[in-house]
């Protein structure tokens, strides 16, 4: 229970607008968060003085004023996600011998944030900063297969969207779709030779506070390492579990 219950109305008054569409009515406020009108309305006032909110008036409802988007904006300055992960990813790489990465989507591409490997392993393209085809690379499926279809869909539209490296790999809207339905169903996702010759990687996603897929944590190994997929796979997905939980996000429904 709360030392100082001010303050915690306060924060969950503001991940309640932070959450809605568009702005809210006071009554609305209160019953969504089962506090008295009056004490929201007060509420209400006071964050408004400070600009974390805004009022109105035309329309009787309260949004997020722009001292909120100022913490915003100051949150992603601070690098929050690759701060949070490069632990994971360094315990990862120490523990497996892979090459351990974090990617993101970018549109329909995979975008590399960090990369940690061991001593002498092996050169590979996807240093930071590098972004590749997102339906070849383990990280990128791991989050594609996390969006809605119509989403995906947009992404890869038709056949001439696709690209390969190697010669292989999904070629058409019909295949990524049935790709992602299998490795959806085992919770993780492996990629053999389609990004390069001779490596292997799996990844599992990390998700934020709206089950949305945020970052996926993948490991990559020279093919011929005698390592079986599910014993990699169960170390990426932990430390994509533990990066959830950092992120106070949740598994999606």
């Amino acid at each position: 229970m709360s030392h100082v219950p001010a303050a915690t109305r306060t924060l969950r008054l503001l991940r309640f607008l932070a959450t809605r569409p568009g702005p809210v009515s006071a009554s609305a406020i209160a019953a969504g968060l089962g506090l008295p009108r009056s004490s929201v309305y007060q509420l209400l006032e006071a964050m408004a003085e400070e600009e974390f909110v805004i009022h109105l008036p035309e329309e009787r409802r309260w949004g997020l004023g722009v001292a909120a988007f100022e913490i915003g904006s100051a949150f992603l300055r601070h690098g929050p996600l690759e701060r949070l992960a490069r632990p994971l990813l360094q315990r990862l790489s120490a523990e497996t011998g892979a090459t351990a990465h974090l990617g993101v989507l970018h549109g329909a591409e995979t975008l590399y944030l960090l990369k940690e490997q061991p001593p002498h392993a092996p050169t590979l393209i996807t240093g930071v900063g590098v972004r590749l085809p997102a339906h070849l690379t383990a990280s990128g499926r791991a989050l594609l297969m996390h969006l809605p279809r119509a989403q995906v869909r947009a992404l890869y539209p038709a056949a001439e969207n696709f690209v390969d490296r190697t010669g292989r790999g999904p070629a058409a809207p019909g295949e990524l779709r049935e790709l992602l339905a299998r490795e959806r169903s085992q919770g993780f996702c492996v990629e053999e030779g389609l990004v390069t010759e001779g490596f292997s990687s799996v990844a599992a996603a990390a998700f934020d506070h709206n089950g949305a897929p945020a970052a996926a944590i993948s490991l990559t190994v020279p093919s011929s390492r005698p390592v079986p997929h599910g014993a990699l796979a169960s170390g990426a997905r932990g430390a994509a579990a533990e990066l959830t939980r950092r992120l106070s996000g949740r598994n999606p429904d």
